[in-house]
């Protein structure tokens, strides 16, 4: 795999920071979360989200001697990983100046809400927050209706671990050349602000000219649009392109002669309203067969059930299913000589994995036996079978 043999340490954290360590254990990274003790926040309770493939080393960074086995294991590692707020590193003694003077070579990577630097570095906030302060925001939504988030997609794991994820992978390249490794600042204000950057790029294009929710993209449309069928479910037009928008109107069963110009947008809400009608006279099943093979960019809106079964998905393995019945997502893009292989066993709990891992890293057993006994570490817990 792409990042066999790279070391990481991810620190616990919520969504961002374990999707990051996901993607690189899907990749191949050997990756060891380090996790708080039981009553903590964040603390094991259960087999953590977004722990496939990784290893779990159970760490009290707050005890005597926590932060100096942190320490040691990063002389070893090649990414440290961490997803807290500016300076909570630094009060431990763990910040980058200190780890990267004892390993020049370590990827510091820090993913946090607003960044290391500025103003609300202190203050706390979620996915729809950062997607506030980057302005896209703004642009969510129907027309006359607040604005909304797309769940917690685009700032948490777009914006914030996907982004970091992509800086980890550059540093490492980098170091190839330089030898040095160097610190991540990974904002998911900029980072979901980043992801944007076609809609801050065509905003003298005309595409964004008119209100929210009256634009081509944001649901203004009536060729990029969803609409209800009789059976209650749903399909999705995305029509855009003429030779597209005739396929739709030949599906639909409408003559075009009879209708105004696709782009007249003063008609935009009447063609919503006609092609809102004609959809709903028929199930999903009988409009997928009319437009099955076709280029009109009419699909339907499956659920996440009906993705895993529906035939392209599964003609592909797009989705694969973990020994403890589990479906997810393959690991993407794929990659044709060194694929992702991802593990199927089940997320690790708690502190499975400390013993080995310290072990790994040059503890001896003398020095696991004293971590133990002052409650630094808890080597004791189910092991999983990674």
């Amino acid at each position: 795999m792409a990042l066999r043999g790279v070391r990481v340490l991810e620190l616990t954290g919520l969504a961002p920071g374990p999707y990051c360590g996901l993607l690189l254990a899907d990749f191949g990274a050997e990756v060891v979360r380090v996790v708080r003790p039981p009553g903590r926040p964040g603390g094991p309770g259960g087999p953590p989200p977004l722990g496939r493939g990784k290893r779990t080393l159970l760490l009290d960074l707050k005890a005597g001697g926590g932060a100096a086995v942190l320490r040691r294991l990063a002389q070893a590692a090649d990414v440290l990983l961490e997803p807290f707020r500016h300076g909570v590193m630094e009060k431990l003694g763990v910040g980058p100046a200190v780890m990267l003077q004892e390993n020049p070579k370590l990827i510091y990577a820090r993913l946090s809400g607003f960044g290391q630097s500025g103003t609300l570095t202190q203050t706390a906030g979620h996915d729809i927050n950062f997607l506030a302060l980057s302005g896209v925001l703004s642009k969510m939504g129907r027309n006359g209706e607040n604005p909304y988030a797309p769940l917690n997609l685009v700032a948490d794991f777009g914006g914030g671990g996907l982004m970091c994820a992509m800086g980890i992978i550059m540093a490492l390249y980098e170091r190839t050349k330089s030898g040095k490794g160097q610190v991540i600042d990974a904002s998911m204000v900029e980072g979901a602000a980043y992801l944007s950057s076609f809609l801050w790029m065509t905003q003298s294009t005309g595409i964004w000219d008119q209100p929210r929710g009256k634009n081509i993209l944001d649901s203004g449309a009536p060729f990029y649009e969803t609409y209800k069928t009789s059976d209650g479910k749903f399909m999705a037009v995305g029509a855009i392109e003429p030779q597209f928008y005739q396929l739709l109107i030949k599906g639909l069963g409408l003559d075009p002669e009879k209708l105004p110009h696709q782009m007249s947008t003063s008609n935009w809400q009447e063609m919503k309203i006609l092609f809102a009608g004609v959809f709903s006279k028929k199930t999903q099943a009988e409009w997928c067969r009319i437009f099955e093979g076709t280029d009109a960019c009419v699909t339907p809106v499956l659920s996440l059930e009906e993705a895993v079964l529906h035939e392209h998905n599964k003609s592909r393995g797009s989705f694969i299913t973990a020994e403890d019945g589990e479906v997810s997502p393959r690991p993407a893009p794929l990659l044709s000589r060194t694929p992702a292989s991802p593990s199927r066993r089940r997320a690790p709990v708690g502190g499975d994995h400390t013993e080995e891992i310290l072990k790994e890293f040059g503890f001896s057993k003398d020095e696991i036996n004293h971590l133990h006994e002052a409650k630094i570490i808890d080597k004791n817990g189910p092991k999983s079978n990674l």
